[in-house]
């Protein structure tokens, strides 16, 4: 019998109904609780207004965090959506206000087309929503060899993004 290879794996969460703060850190532990799924490290999280999807809808939480796993991409997201499941998700408008949303920005170096799942995620270069705290978390990394802190620095959602102090409740700048 072979043992499945460790990897490394970046999910970035996202939450602009309810208890947004709360939400967030409920679903890395519930992500993490998976018995092959082992937290590396989390970002700070950030605010941020929609991007895409309605315009009237409430500003983002956003977060990624870095986790080690052994579960195939495909399985990695079944496990995603049941967490998001578990925090009422409903896909009803496309980029639209969810109680939590978790995306698989990359799964070690894997290249991935279906249906189901993209990965590299397919926009995750242009969202500094993603790529902020992703480059505040590990100043080293890259996506698609390109660092990830410069695709942050061009994107064009970075200034509404401000960093969020849960303790208050409120934005930085």
């Amino acid at each position: 019998m072979t043992h499945a290879q460790h990897v490394s794996a970046v999910l970035a969460l996202g939450s602009n109904l309810g208890e947004r703060s709360d939400t967030l850190s409920v679903a890395v532990g519930d992500l993490i609780a998976h018995p092959d799924v082992r937290l590396i490290q989390v970002s700070e999280v950030v605010q941020t207004r929609p991007v895409g999807g309605p315009g009237d809808q409430p500003d983002f939480l956003n977060m990624v965090m870095e986790v080690e796993t052994t579960l195939a991409p495909l399985d990695l997201l079944a496990h995603c959506q049941d967490v998001e499941n578990r925090h009422h998700r409903v896909r009803e408008v496309r980029w639209g206000p969810r109680t939590l949303d978790i995306d698989i920005i990359t799964h070690d170096q894997t290249r991935l087309e279906t249906e189901k799942l993209t990965i590299p995620h397919p926009r995750a270069a242009e969202r500094a929503f993603v790529l902020q705290p992703w480059a505040w978390m590990d100043p080293d990394a890259t996506l698609d060899g390109v660092p990830v802190a410069e695709l942050a620095a061009r994107a064009a959602d970075l200034d509404g993004l401000r960093l969020y102090d849960p303790e208050t409740d409120e934005v930085g700048g």
